[in-house]
């Protein structure tokens, strides 16, 4: 069963089998507190293909975001526990300033108004 949010909730639970679709921004930080996690990247080009890449997110990994879009979550074979933090929530934790959000370009809007 997959659930989609926007925005990005602070934090996320999922059984085994569940998942979740959610925007984030740019620069934002996931970190895995339980269970390993699937997580889809927002789409990106490569040549004239959109393409999304997979990563496998085990307990107490830190993951950062380069670029925005919608992402996907899914809890593997136990259940999983992680908190999304914004990029701003991301820099004033470390004492750094946030990266101001890059324009997007005319293919990236087209994009995010296609995928939601």
């Amino acid at each position: 069963m997959t659930i989609t949010v926007s925005p990005a909730p602070g934090a996320v639970t999922l059984q085994p089998g569940q998942s979740l679709r959610t925007a984030v921004d740019p620069g934002a930080w996931l970190r895995v507190l339980e269970g390993p996690v699937r997580m889809v990247s927002p789409p990106n080009w490569f040549g004239e293909t959109v393409f999304t890449t997979e990563t496998l997110l085990r307990e107490d990994d830190v993951h950062r975001l380069e670029r925005g879009g919608w992402i996907e979550l899914s809890a593997l074979h136990a259940p999983a526990y992680l908190v999304i933090h914004s990029p701003a929530e991301a820099a004033h934790a470390a004492h750094v300033p946030a990266e101001p959000r890059p324009k997007l370009r005319p293919v990236m809007r087209l994009m995010r108004l296609l995928t939601g």
